[in-house]
């Protein structure tokens, strides 16, 4: 679950995500995320770091790479939701019904074009503890 190392490395990935290093927050994410493959809060992690992915190809214009990921981040935020991962934590201190409403309005697949993804671009975690 999440333990103060745990609590430490989101607040540095949202901290990363917010200042739009993209890349470094999916790095600061990924030692955490990979650390218990059967900890099903992984997943929490997994969809922040799948945001940031399709955020970096939506800076660099690769409207598939948005795509996929957004795809990926989708399959994330339903298992969370299915297996009830998401608590007060989540809600309050990560933004996440707003990163998921943003999340789901984006159209799905090749309906989707790079404008779509503009407001997950813009997306910064408010309530995250500085």
């Amino acid at each position: 679950m999440f333990d103060r190392e745990h609590l430490e490395k989101m607040h540095e990935g949202i901290k990363l995500f917010n200042e739009q290093k993209y890349w470094e927050c999916h790095e600061a994410l990924e030692d955490v995320w990979m650390e218990d493959r059967q900890d099903p809060i992984r997943n929490i992690y997994w969809a922040v770091i799948q945001v940031a992915a399709a955020c970096i190809h939506y800076r660099n214009e690769n409207l598939i790479g948005c795509q996929g990921m957004i795809t990926k981040a989708r399959e994330k935020f339903k298992r969370c939701r299915d297996l009830h991962l998401l608590s007060d934590l989540a809600f309050r201190t990560l933004d996440w019904e707003e990163l998921e409403a943003i999340v789901a309005k984006i159209p799905q697949g090749e309906e989707s074009k790079l404008s779509d993804f503009k407001d997950l671009f813009e997306f910064r975690f408010k309530s995250f503890p500085t």
